[in-house]
C-alpha cells in the first residue's frame, strides 16, 4: 500500500490545473554513461495538486556492473537487478505516467538528466517541464543550513524509512511537496502566482511554437523576426535550456528581443567546439542586432614573432599586409599595443626587442628595473628567451596539422575540426562505421570556412580546458 501523503485542505486542490510526476531514481554512477552510469531503480508518483493518484516503482537492470560503492549507498546489488526489466522495457510506462505532467524531483537536474539520457540512448527525445523541490524549498523555507532531502525531512518531521531507495525518497519528496504547496498558498509573495513562478523553467513568457523547434542538444540557434532577419545567434551544449534562460532574463535587451522574436532555426553540432567556432563565424556573417560581441570581421593589426641574428626572440606589431609569423590578430593598433604591453609586464620582456623603443638603445624599463638588461648586454639571449617562450606557449598547439576528434551528432558519428599550419580551417563529420583512420580522406569531409583570427583564440581556449580528453589524428 502506498502511504497516505495527501495534505489537509478544504477539499479543493491547490493547483487544480496542474499534474505533477514526483520522481526519484537510484543509479550506479554519478552521471549517465553507456555502460557505467545507469538507472537501477525508479519510482514515479502522479500527484494532482491534492494527493497521489497513481504510482509506479521498479528495480531496473542497468545492463552494467554495480560497484560496491553504489551498493553500499543504495543497498541495490547486481543480484537484485539481474532479472529486473531494462529501462527500454519500462520506457513506455515512464512516458505514459509523465505525459502532461510537470516533472518534480529533489535536485531535479539529476533525475531528469538521467531519464533524458536513457531515452536519448534509444534515439528518443524526452522533454518535460521541471520543478525542483530544492529550489522550491529555498524560496519557501529560507535560512536552512541544509536543503538535502534527508536533512529537510528530519527538520520537518517527515519520516523516510527507505532512504536512498527510489520509493522511499519519492514518497518523502511527495510529502515535502505537499508541505511546500501549503506554504505557497499562505505566503503573500507567492499565493497569487501560478506554479510557473516557482518552476525551474518559467513557461509563461515563452512563445511555445518557437521554443518547441529547439532541441535539448548541442549546437547553434538562430532567432528570427517577422521579416525573417536573424536577430540573435547563440550556442549551447543544451540549446533548449539556453533559449529559456534568455526569456527568463530580466535584462532590457532580452525583453526587446522577445518582442521581436517570431521564428527560430538550429544547427545541431554535437561538438561543443564546433558550436563555439560556428557561432563566432555566423555572428560575423549576419551581424545580428542583439549580439553584442564578435561582430567585427576586419582585423587590421597583429603581433608577429621572430628570432633576430643574435638568436633573441622578438615581437612586433605589424599591419595585416605585413603579417608573417603572427601570434594574434586585432581590430586596431591600440588593441594590439595593449596586448603586447601586457606581455611585457607579465613576462619581463624588453621594449627594444618588442620594437617599442629605438633599436640599439637601453630601454626605459631597464632604467626603472622592469627589464633584466638584455638591451644593455646584462642578460644572455638564452635566459631572455625562456621568458619569451612563455608567450609562445600560449599559442602553441599540440599538433600544427591534423584533426581534432570530438563528439558527433549521434552515436555512430564523430566531429572533425581541421587544423592546418596551426590555424583553424573548417569542420566536418565522419561516420565511425566507415572508419576515420585515413587523414587524407578526412579532408574531403571538411566544410572549409572563411578564416577569422579569433577562431584560433577560441580553439586554443577550448583545447586548454579540454586537454585531458582531446583526441587527434595527425597529418
Amino acid at each position: 500500500m502506498l502511504p497516505n501523503i495527501a495534505f489537509a485542505c478544504d477539499k479543493k486542490p491547490l493547483l487544480c490545473v496542474s499534474l505533477f510526476a514526483i520522481i526519484d531514481i537510484e543509479t550506479c554512477g554519478g552521471k549517465f554513461s553507456y555502460p557505467g552510469g545507469r538507472i537501477t531503480e525508479i519510482c514515479i508518483l502522479v500527484h494532482d495538486g491534492l494527493q497521489v493518484t497513481d504510482r509506479f516503482s521498479t528495480l531496473i537492470n542497468p545492463e552494467c556492473w554495480i560497484s560496491p560503492y553504489f551498493t553500499r549507498l543504495t543497498g541495490i546489488t547486481n543480484e537484485m537487478v539481474q532479472d529486473a526489466p531494462t529501462f527500454a522495457q519500462i520506457a513506455r510506462r515512464v512516458l505514459e505516467l509523465t505525459e502532461n505532467c510537470i516533472f518534480v524531483a529533489h535536485n531535479v537536474n539529476f533525475d531528469y538528466g538521467f531519464i533524458k539520457a536513457e531515452f536519448a540512448s534509444m534515439g528518443y527525445t524526452y522533454k518535460r517541464d521541471t520543478l525542483c523541490t530544492v529550489r522550491l524549498s529555498r524560496k519557501l523555507l529560507p535560512g536552512r543550513v541544509s536543503y538535502s532531502l534527508g536533512n529537510l525531512c528530519q527538520s520537518l518531521g517527515i519520516e523516510n524509512k527507505a532512504r536512498h531507495r527510489a520509493e522511499g525518497d519519492a514518497v518523502a519528496t511527495a510529502r515535502l511537496f505537499d508541505l511546500l504547496l501549503q506554504l505557497k498558498s499562505q505566503d503573500p509573495k507567492y499565493k497569487n502566482q501560478g506554479i510557473e513562478a516557482l518552476m525551474a523553467r518559467k513557461m509563461d513568457k515563452i512563445k511555445p511554437y518557437v521554443l518547441n523547434k529547439i532541441p535539448e542538444t548541442c549546437g547553434v540557434y538562430y532567432f528570427r523576426n517577422r521579416e525573417d532577419e536573424i536577430i540573435y545567434i547563440g550556442k549551447s551544449r543544451n540549446m533548449y535550456n539556453r533559449a529559456i534562460s534568455h526569456f527568463n532574463s530580466k535584462e532590457q535587451k532580452a525583453g526587446k528581443m522577445l518582442n521581436d522574436l517570431y521564428n527560430a532555426d538550429v544547427q545541431e553540432t554535437g561538438s561543443e567546439l564546433i558550436a563555439l567556432l560556428l557561432e563566432a563565424e555566423e555572428i560575423k556573417r549576419y551581424k545580428p542586432r542583439y549580439n553584442r560581441k564578435s561582430k567585427t570581421d576586419v582585423f587590421t593589426h597583429g603581433i608577429d614573432w621572430y628570432k633576430n641574428e643574435a638568436g633573441i626572440s622578438c615581437f612586433r606589431i605589424v599591419t595585416e599586409e605585413e603579417a608573417a609569423q603572427t601570434l594574434q590578430m586585432f581590430t586596431s593598433y591600440a588593441s594590439a599595443r595593449s596586448q603586447l604591453e601586457y606581455w611585457i609586464d607579465q613576462y619581463g620582456l624588453c621594449l627594444q626587442f618588442c620594437h617599442l623603443t629605438p633599436q640599439g638603445s637601453v630601454c626605459f624599463n631597464h632604467q626603472i628595473k622592469n627589464c633584466f638588461g638584455i638591451c644593455a648586454g646584462e642578460e644572455t639571449p638564452g635566459s631572455y628567451n625562456l621568458r619569451a617562450e612563455k608567450v609562445l606557449e600560449l599559442f602553441r598547439l599540440k599538433e600544427n596539422n591534423g584533426f581534432i576528434i570530438d563528439t558527433g551528432r549521434h552515436a555512430t558519428e564523430r566531429a572533425l575540426v581541421y587544423i592546418e599550419n596551426g590555424h583553424y580551417k573548417g569542420y566536418g563529420y565522419a561516420d565511425v562505421t566507415e572508419g576515420i583512420e585515413d587523414p587524407e580522406s578526412l579532408k574531403e569531409m571538411i566544410r572549409y570556412t572563411r578564416y577569422y583570427p579569433d577562431a584560433d583564440v577560441i580553439l586554443r581556449q577550448w583545447l586548454k580546458s579540454n586537454a585531458h580528453k582531446v583526441q587527434w589524428i595527425k597529418l
